[in-house]
């Protein structure tokens, strides 16, 4: 069995080796390292995996090096890892955000094997949504092993060119937010309607829930299943088309692009 560490003990780490554990996988095939004790202490005394403060010893110990540093941090991760180990048959796995292949091989002085990973917050739930794209570096072994420690925390789509980890971004990897955004405006209004905060959540979340429970069990487009409950001349018609009058379709559009751009700028240092 392979052994895997993971630098960085944030939630992402964290939504990982749960699923990962979860799916089978000895927790002592499975390290995690981090500066500070407290997160790397709850999740071994959690999940009964092996801890450590000492990047080096968990990559030595590994076969696949999960980086989950912030992107800041990453290049100067790698860099030590390189300095101090042989890593040239090593597996990485990236979840930074805006960090290259280039820019972390170039970090790890060497062509390593390189899956970046562009997750989002649901994987916390076993349910994210995460694109994948391989280095030519990376054998089919090892993209395998890349799907199943991503496949633990949701669902996957692999990417062949780099630069669409951008656009996984704007439509999975800051997704949720979009979500939580409408969600908050939605309660808003039901407080304003007269409920109150408790009840307000609730008709907002079960419907946000059911709504999407009937896009995956439905084979239907999303487009019919909204006109299957859009009668014309109805209040969900009348709804939508305030929604559509106030350039919803635009909006969306221009937020996912600056989401891209944005990404783009972080790629080179902005």
């Amino acid at each position: 069995m392979q052994k895997i560490a993971f630098i960085g003990a944030g939630n992402m780490a964290r939504a990982i080796i749960i699923g990962l554990v979860n799916s089978g996988v000895a927790p002592k095939n499975i390290i995690v390292a981090n500066p500070s004790s407290e997160k790397r202490v709850i999740l071994a005394n959690e999940f009964g995996v092996q801890q450590t403060s000492d990047n080096i010893e968990a990559a030595k110990f590994a076969d696949i090096v999960v980086l989950s540093v912030k992107p800041h941090l990453i290049c100067g991760v790698c860099q030590q890892l390189s300095d101090a180990i042989d890593i040239t048959n090593k597996l990485f796995v990236s979840v930074a955000a805006g960090t290259t292949v280039e820019q972390i091989q170039q970090a790890l002085n060497q062509q390593v094997a390189l899956v970046r990973v562009m997750p989002n917050t649901p994987a916390q739930l076993g349910l994210g949504m995460s694109g994948l794209f391989a280095s030519k570096e990376v054998n089919s072994e090892q993209k395998a092993a890349s799907d199943k420690l991503m496949s633990a925390v949701g669902k996957v789509i692999w990417l062949e060119t780099e630069d669409k980890i951008n656009d996984i971004i704007a439509v999975a990897g800051s997704a949720p937010a979009y979500f939580f955004l409408f969600m908050e405006a939605m309660e808003k209004q039901a407080q304003a309607l007269g409920f109150n905060a408790q009840e307000s959540r609730m008709l907002v979340q079960q419907t946000a829930l059911g709504a999407a429970q009937m896009v995956e069990h439905n084979t239907a487009a999303i487009s019919t299943l909204r006109e299957n409950v859009t009668s014309k001349g109805g209040t969900t018609f009348a709804a939508l088309e305030q929604f559509k009058k106030d350039g919803l379709e635009e909006t969306v559009s221009n937020a996912m692009n600056a989401a891209i751009t944005r990404a783009e700028e972080m790629a080179k240092g902005n």
